[in-house]
């Protein structure tokens, strides 16, 4: 057998390579299948992966945990009407995305962008075609589009109308905000609560001044949560519990604000305002036996509801303002005279001027009144009566009668920012200048908190606004608020003779407060001019005064006190005692009217009528006293504008919703605060010029009112 005959050594047995090929695959899936087992057995043991729990992050992805917001307190006001309340908006958007479909295979998109159109423009202030442009963008093809102004601060009223429509892709984002519905009242008092966002993302409203601000801390309730096992399609796992954790809503605060007083101070200090244009403005009405703020304003002010006029001074110039007060200092000089035994009103001095070391002081009439009393000097508002006094007294004597009347130091009011005050009283001529109000710097609630002592017989009362505060998840008062009395810097005698020296202002022939006469009632006054300082001196030129005025009514036996302050105005034709004359004499008139009302009347609640027919409803609220408006053409109440057991005061307009067709009322006569009411529940959109009551309205009475109407309505005072 030759070489070429015998077996190669190196061929190949294909058998033997397919069993090798064979035996490796096995033991590599075995490997594999070895290396699956042991991850998933550690995994099931272990329940970490790259140290994440997977139970944790499984009950995670299959929990749902929701914020469940709580309710910021409401602020009320002496009657238990709402002047600042929680409010939802919301904001719309429309989804384009035509991938936007639902689980079950829904539109999420918008596929009817005519209807859209029609809807939008219907209940929106937008035109039709705008929607149409704004929902067919000319370049590319957003996800989402939004509408601007017009499509944001929309209230609950108009979303569910424009969601009634369903239309697809139409969304709403829902905000939180603050309700003010009286617009502009006691707004720096009151203050705000604007919506601040944590780093978190959770919104929450904010006080940024007054009430809204000294409160904050009660006024903001604390979340709550919800958690829920759900499936991959969000449905709650059956067998499963909820978790809630209740949300703890803000704590409600009382004012000692009456609506009707505060309403009808603020239209006539509008009023002067506009004729005069001053710098600045306060007025103030209080209760002359227990320091309750019943009305109280500035000017410049602003609209809580629109904030227009908010960017003019963010400051509550009743506490954080201090000023130079003028001749209504002179209340205080003489009541520290009379009390420390100094005083003798028939004693006569030379008045025009007074000189003081190298120093003169002057009367206001620079020739003066020649040789007269000082009770006249009083009456006619003489500065060289008033150093006189305080020479007699002694400036230590004076001295200290300033720090029992409490200026100086802060009323603690509360209120943020309140301010001391201060004085200048180093030199013999400082001193004397004090007695007429010129050197020491004080505020509006100083000024008030002195007063009292006045017209409350002595006892000094501290300035209050705050009733009581209540906890809405109990219904139980958590803290309650009483009259103070925090000093009795004179006797009750003293009062007594203060006040029939200020009757003189007004009474006597040579007073010169006669435009503060009030018909069928005494009124005690004392009136202020003070030269307005620029740091060094005095400013020059008959705008640069600060006139004011202190009023206590009856003046035999007080009531009310009222003060006001006017800054630099530009004064026309009227004189300055006429216009604060027109602010004090017809809210010092409403205000007695309502104590005569409150002694002839009882105090009523609001009954519950929802349910009743319009007949019942209205015959049970006349019979209260209420002044009754129906709105809807059905015939049983489902809705009343004031809650179930709030008091009712006289003549106060109560809405009741019936449903159906609304046809407008005839507005003539009705005030600002109930035409506000009324564009709110109508969610009609309001234009308002003017103060005091309706003369004009846009709209014809028995039109049909539709949601986003506007309806323009002018004011005018009642004279």
């Amino acid at each position: 057998m030759n070489d070429s005959q015998k077996q190669p050594t190196s061929n190949k047995n294909p058998r033997r390579n397919r069993k090798h090929v064979g035996q490796f695959l096995f033991f590599l899936f075995l490997g594999v299948f070895i290396l699956i087992v042991g991850r998933f057995s550690y995994i099931s043991i272990g329940k970490k992966v790259q140290n994440v729990n997977l139970s944790a992050a499984a009950q995670q992805l299959y929990t749902a945990n929701e914020t469940l917001k709580a309710k910021r307190g409401t602020i009320y006001d002496a009657n238990g009407q709402a002047i600042a309340e929680d409010t939802s908006v919301y904001s719309v958007y429309v989804v384009l995305d035509k991938r936007q479909v639902g689980l079950k295979g829904q539109k999420l998109y918008a596929t009817n962008k005519e209807k859209i159109a029609t809807v939008l423009s219907k209940h929106l202030p937008i035109s039709r075609k705008k929607v149409l442009a704004t929902l067919n963008p000319s370049s590319g093809q957003p996800f989402q589009v939004e509408f601007g102004t017009a499509g944001q601060n929309i209230s609950l009223t108009t979303k569910e109308k424009i969601q009634a429509e369903h239309l697809n892709g139409v969304n709403f984002v829902q905000q939180e905000a603050r309700l003010y519905p009286n617009g502009t009242f006691a707004s720096h008092l009151v203050g705000l609560a604007q919506a601040q966002t944590s780093k978190d993302g959770q919104t929450t409203l904010k006080g940024s001044m007054g009430i809204e601000q000294a409160f904050n801390q009660q006024l903001t309730g604390t979340n709550g949560s919800q958690k829920i096992k759900k499936d991959m399609y969000g449905y709650q796992l059956p067998g499963t519990k909820q978790k809630v954790k209740k949300a703890k809503n803000g704590d409600n605060v009382y004012t000692t604000l009456d609506t009707r007083l505060q309403t009808l101070l603020e239209t006539e200090m509008s009023s002067v305002q506009s004729q005069v244009k001053a710098n600045s403005m306060n007025a103030v009405l209080m209760n002359a036996k227990t320091g309750a703020i019943l009305a109280a304003t500035q000017r410049p002010t602003f609209n809580a509801t629109t904030k227009a006029g908010l960017s003019q001074v963010w400051r509550n110039t009743l506490v954080q303002d201090a000023y130079e007060p003028g001749s209504t200092m002179k209340i205080f000089t003489l009541a520290s005279s009379i009390n420390s035994g100094h005083y003798n009103g028939n004693a006569t001095y030379q008045s025009g001027k007074y000189t003081i070391g190298n120093q003169t002081v002057p009367d206001w009439n620079t020739s003066g009144w020649g040789t007269i009393t000082y009770n006249k000097g009083f009456a006619v508002s003489s500065n060289v009566a008033m150093a006189h006094l305080e020479q007699q007294m002694g400036a230590k004597t004076w001295k200290k009668y300033i720090k029992k009347f409490h200026f100086l130091q802060s009323t603690n009011s509360g209120l943020p920012g309140e301010l001391p005050g201060s004085i200048a009283f180093k030199r013999p001529i400082e001193q004397a200048d004090t007695s007429f109000g010129q050197g020491i710097q004080v505020t509006v609630f100083q000024m008030l908190q002195g007063l009292t002592a006045v017209s409350n017989d002595g006892k000094m009362m501290k300035p209050y606004v705050i009733s009581k505060v209540t906890d809405p998840n109990t219904n139980k008062t958590v803290r309650k608020y009483s009259p103070k009395v925090v000093g009795n810097p004179i006797s009750s005698q003293t009062a007594q003779e203060v006040r029939k020296h200020m009757e003189d202002v007004v009474y006597k022939s040579y007073g010169i407060g006669s435009d503060y006469k009030m018909s069928g009632q005494k009124v005690a006054v004392k009136t202020g001019t003070a030269q307005v300082s620029n740091g060094s001196g005095y400013l020059s030129g008959d705008d640069n005064y600060l006139y004011s005025v202190a009023a206590m009514v009856p003046a035999s036996n007080p009531k009310y006190v009222m003060y006001i302050t006017m800054k630099q105005p530009h004064l026309g034709s009227k004189t300055a005692s006429q216009l604060l004359a027109s602010i004090m004499k017809p809210v010092m008139a409403r205000a007695l009217q309502e104590e005569t009302e409150k002694k002839t009347t009882s105090t009523t609640k609001m009954p519950n009528v929802q349910g009743k027919t319009i007949n019942a409803a209205t015959s049970s609220l006349t019979k209260a006293g209420a002044t009754v408006t129906t709105l809807g053409s059905g015939s049983k109440v489902i809705k009343q504008s004031v809650t179930t057991g709030t008091g009712l005061y006289h003549d106060q307009r109560i809405f009741l919703l019936t449903g159906g067709k609304v046809t407008l009322p005839s507005l003539t006569g009705w005030s600002k605060g109930d035409v506000v009411k009324l564009a709110q529940l109508e969610d009609l959109k309001l234009t308002v010029s003017g103060d005091g009551y309706v003369t004009k309205q846009s709209l014809k009475a028995g039109s049909t009112l539709t949601s986003g109407s506007t309806l323009a309505v002018t004011l005018k005072q009642n004279k």
